[in-house]
């Protein structure tokens, strides 16, 4: 009996898929850590991150379809982010730290689950009339709190994920695409406007960097010119675990965090990438899976919401590593070192594995129309 709760609990699957991700993190921060201890203190993460999975997964989590119970965390989070202006610790240029001696804590990370589970709230009670003008500003409103509250710490890379959280969501809810459009087009306007009439040459020199570091190489763009070198000198098979002169050498900073996927490849080479691509998609599949049988519209674009989520974070991590986005300081899911993120990630796989125990069993057709209210 209880092997049977459980394998109805736990999306197996689901989990396991996170262990090859994991260790690959794991061996490229054990390859180049020296008297360092990342090794050391993500596998302690870790630990904390499955205790955190299997709460969440083991627990009836219907409780977050309710209104007062999503406003009340959201709220929280929010006020989090403005003690941070406050109290909170500066590393790198941002204020984004919760520091408690040795422990460390980012509440940006887990508010963008939040932002997943008010939109998922916000469009799942309002999918017949949700082509009107008003849910998109609705919904926008949500998002543009935190997206302000993190974007001035400033936090620049969570502050764009939760964007695209908002943007992607509000795509698969079912939003007139014209209503996006013309929203799009409008915010693409005030930006030229302030482009051509008020941004001062050196505001549009430091944008211009922003978008394309590598054309600074000896500022801004260095990082990502070592990043590119370390991904280019893998070659098809790597140079071996440990062999990543690039890290070794130090000539790539923050290979533990934002170029942890630059070190990877000069280590594994492509055929290590195309491997770590493959579980990433099997990851996301099986995501979406569980999103397309959500017992009602909540699970199924919270499902999606965590997809969107994790996604960005890939693209805009491998974007910065070979030079075609901007540094922005995102974290590679389950391979790059940190607990909030790490936390953050395994939350959101525990809330989608409990919602799995409640599932429907619906023709897809029939749940396209109620997804879509027609």
């Amino acid at each position: 009996m209880r092997e049977l709760f459980l394998k109805n609990r736990i999306d197996w699957i689901l989990f396991l898929l996170t262990f090859p991700l994991l260790a690959a993190g794991l061996a490229t921060m054990n390859s180049f850590t020296g008297e360092s201890n990342f090794f050391s203190h993500q596998l302690l993460w870790i630990g904390v991150s499955f205790v955190a999975f299997f709460c969440f997964a083991l627990f009836d989590v219907r409780f977050l379809r309710r209104t007062d119970v999503l406003v009340g965390i959201f709220l929280f989070f929010c006020g989090l982010l403005v003690i941070l202006f406050l109290l909170g610790k500066v590393s790198h240029g941002a204020q984004s730290w919760f520091s408690f001696g040795g422990f460390s804590f980012q509440p940006s990370d887990l508010t963008k689950l939040v932002v997943i589970l008010m939109l998922a709230k916000y469009f799942s009670r309002r999918h017949v009339e949700i082509k009107h003008w008003k849910h998109l500003f609705v919904s926008g409103l949500y998002a543009l709190i935190p997206f302000l509250l993190v974007f001035f710490q400033p936090d620049f890379g969570s502050a764009i994920i939760i964007f695209m959280i908002w943007f992607g969501m509000t795509l698969v809810s079912g939003i007139s695409r014209k209503h996006l459009f013309i929203v799009t087009m409008a915010g693409l306007v005030v930006f030229a406007g302030l482009w051509l009439f008020v941004f001062k040459p050196y505001q549009k020199a430091r944008i211009m960097t922003f978008l394309n570091p590598i054309s600074d190489i000896q500022g801004a763009g260095y990082n990502v010119y070592q990043s590119t070198i370390a991904v280019g000198s893998g070659q098809l098979l790597g140079k071996g675990l440990g062999y990543g002169t690039q890290s070794r050498l130090q000539f790539l900073p923050e290979y533990q965090t934002d170029f942890i996927f630059a070190a990877f490849a000069e280590e594994w080479g492509f055929i290590g990438i195309l491997i770590l691509f493959v579980i990433f998609i099997c990851l996301l599949w099986r995501i979406l899976y569980n999103a397309l049988y959500g017992a009602t519209n909540f699970e199924t674009l919270f499902g999606l919401g965590v997809a969107i989520y994790l996604t960005s974070h890939i693209m805009i991590n491998i974007g910065m590593n070979i030079g075609v986005a901007p540094v922005t300081g995102i974290t590679l899911p389950f391979v790059s070192y940190g607990g909030s993120h790490l936390l953050t990630e395994f939350i959101a796989l525990g809330i989608l594995s409990s919602m799995r125990s409640y599932k429907r069993t619906m023709h897809r057709d029939d749940m396209h129309k109620e997804f879509v209210g027609v």
